[in-house]
C-alpha cells in the first residue's frame, strides 16, 4: 500500500533494535527517512549501513534520554541534519523490574526518566515542527499498564502514563490537526525479551507457555506486525484516527483466556 510517506522525516526513539528497528525497516520501505535517536553509535550506524546498502536512506542521532538536556539536543541535531520533522515515534524504553515491595524512590523515579519522561520532552522540543507539518505522533505502549505484571511497578506507571499522554495531546493538538495514537505491545520476542527470559529458571519452558496463551496462533507478535500498523497510523491513510490505543496482540489482553488452547 502506497502510504504517502516518501521523504517524511521521522523520529523513531530507541529505533536501532527491536521493535524500533522493525519500525524503521518498514518507514524505509515507504520511502520515509527515519532518524534513529538511541544511545549506542554503533548499534545506530550499523543499521543505517544496513538500509543504505539496500538503497534506503536513514538518519541517527546518539543521545542518552534520560538526560532531559539530550532530549532535546536531539530533536535540535535531528532537525540540523534533516531540515524538519513530520513525526514522532515514541519507542523507547525497558521493563526494568522496580517494583513496590523491593523498590525504592531512586529507582522509581530513574525507571520514569527511562520510559516515560522523555516521551513528553522528545514532543515538547519537536513540537514546532509538528505544528508546520501537521505532524504525527504514535506512542508505543505497554500492557503492563492494563494488566499489571508483578514486581514492575514503575514500568506499569510509565506506560499508563504514555496512555494518558496519548489521549491528553490528542485533545490539546486538534487545532493543530496533529493526530496521535499509541500502539499497545504484549508479547514480542525483541533482544530485550531474550534477555529477561533468559533469566529465568526455565526459558524454554516458560516461552512455551507465554504463547500457549496468545489466543491467535498460540504465537509472539512479530516487531514487523507492530511496526507496520506504527506505519499506518503515521500516514494519511489513517487521517480520521486520533486518540486511540490499539493493542497489537493476538488477543493476549482482552480475549477470554480459554481461547487460548482452543
Amino acid at each position: 500500500m502506497e502510504l504517502g510517506l516518501k521523504d517524511k522525516v521521522i523520529i523513531v526513539t530507541g529505533g536501532a533494535k527491536g521493535i524500533g528497528e522493525g519500525i524503521v525497516k518498514v518507514l524505509v520501505e515507504e520511502q520515509a527517512i527515519p532518524v534513529i535517536i538511541g544511545r549506542n553509535e554503533n548499534d545506530n550506524l550499523r543499521l543505517v549501513k544496513e538500509i543504505s546498502k539496500a538503497g534506503g536512506s536513514a538518519l541517527q542521532v546518539v543521545a542518552e534520554l534520560t538526560d532531559p538536556e539530550a532530549c532535546k539536543g536531539a530533536v535540535l541535531q535531528t532537525i540540523k541534519l534533516a531540515g524538519r520533522i513530520d513525526a514522532v515515534v515514541n519507542n523507547a524504553g525497558v521493563n526494568d523490574g522496580v517494583g513496590l515491595e523491593n523498590g525504592n524512590y531512586t529507582d522509581f523515579l530513574a525507571s520514569l526518566h527511562k520510559n516515560l519522561i522523555h516521551y513528553y520532552l522528545v514532543v515538547h522540543h519537536a513540537l514546532p515542527e509538528l505544528i508546520r507539518n501537521k505532524g504525527a505522533i504514535v506512542n508505543i505502549s505497554s500492557k503492563t499498564a492494563e494488566t499489571g505484571q508483578g514486581n514492575t511497578s514503575a514500568y506499569a506507571a510509565a506506560n499508563g502514563g504514555r496512555n494518558a499522554l496519548t489521549r491528553e495531546w490528542a485533545v490539546e493538538l486538534l487545532k493543530y490537526g496533529i493526530r496521535v495514537n499509541a500502539v499497545v505491545v504484549a508479547e514480542s520476542f525483541t533482544p530485550l525479551y531474550e534477555k529477561w527470559i533468559q533469566t529465568l529458571p526455565d526459558p524454554d519452558k516458560k516461552l512455551q507457555e507465554i504463547r500457549s496463551r496468545i489466543p491467535l496462533g498460540n504465537r509472539m507478535t512479530l516487531p514487523e506486525e507492530i511496526a507496520s500498523m506504527v506505519v499506518f497510523l503515521l500516514s494519511e491513510k489513517s487521517a480520521h484516527t486520533t486518540g486511540q490505543i490499539i493493542h497489537v496482540d493476538g488477543g493476549y489482553v482482552h480475549l477470554d483466556r480459554a481461547l487460548a488452547n482452543a
